[in-house]
């Protein structure tokens, strides 16, 4: 089987996480990240959902990192994002990041938003 390195053509994907942050594009972003090909910005969480209906029309769907461990998204948050068009699925967060990865390499209109994961985070 022939491997191949993921192209991601200008766009930004996840790099790496580890405990309460991300890496993109070579900076560390602490606490949660929204993401799309553009960049990533600092989120707040579930109830932060400005940015996020802010996505409708740019993405085709929304990946939801939610911690650790998966859980279910409140219905008042599917709702209000898919009243605007956004869709979401909720995933462990390294699910989230990595799915997220795969479909922006093939160039896909995808965004992530990631609950950091826990743990203490180091300090420089």
């Amino acid at each position: 089987m022939q491997i191949r390195e993921s192209s991601f053509g200008g766009a930004l994907p996840v790099d790496g996480y580890g405990p309460g942050f991300f890496r993109v594009g070579g900076q560390v972003h602490e606490g949660g990240l929204l993401i799309q090909a553009e960049g990533g910005q600092s989120w707040a969480g579930l109830e932060d959902r400005a940015p996020l209906l802010a996505l409708s029309g740019k993405v085709d769907v929304l990946f939801v990192g939610m911690g650790a461990e998966i859980a279910l998204l409140p219905r008042d948050f599917v709702a209000e994002l898919e009243a605007v068009g956004v869709f979401c699925e909720a995933m462990a967060t390294p699910s989230a990041a990595r799915s997220y990865n795969v479909l922006l390499s093939e160039g896909r209109r995808v965004a992530a938003a990631l609950l950091p994961m826990p743990g203490a985070v180091p300090t420089a």
